[in-house]
């Protein structure tokens, strides 16, 4: 990937609200949202038909955590970056979510310029 025009996100919540805001934030720069899940199972059927380079997850999430998808997407998908967001962002659980695959981790309420930092952060590793 050399830019933000080839980005392919997928964005995992189980709430609407937070799903449209990372929605909107990500196609105000032009990032494509090929899909999104409100849960685990869902999202990994998005992810094996639209082939996102980027799933956003949470965490706190019915049935299956964030941390868990991290984990399966991470084993099951090399060429997928995962970035977690979620209001628990005590130490233990950061560590938890990048010891699970995450490539980065970012505290809600998300920042617009932290999401897109990101972003770009992970474009640049590839």
């Amino acid at each position: 990937m050399s830019d933000k025009a080839d980005i392919k996100v997928v964005i995992v919540d189980d709430s609407d609200f937070s799903r449209s805001i990372i929605r909107k934030m990500l196609t105000e720069e032009g990032i494509e949202i090929v899909g999104e899940a409100n849960g685990a199972e869902a999202a990994l059927n998005v992810i094996k038909s639209k082939k996102p380079n980027i799933v956003i997850t949470d965490i706190v999430m019915p049935e299956v955590s964030g941390i868990e998808l991290t984990e399966k997407i991470t084993k099951n998908y090399d060429d997928i970056a995962v970035i977690v967001v979620s209001s628990l962002s005590q130490e233990h659980i950061v560590l938890e979510a990048i010891g699970a695959g995450a490539s980065d981790f970012i505290a809600k309420p998300i920042q617009k310029q932290q999401l897109i930092d990101s972003l770009e952060k992970i474009i640049t590793q590839d």
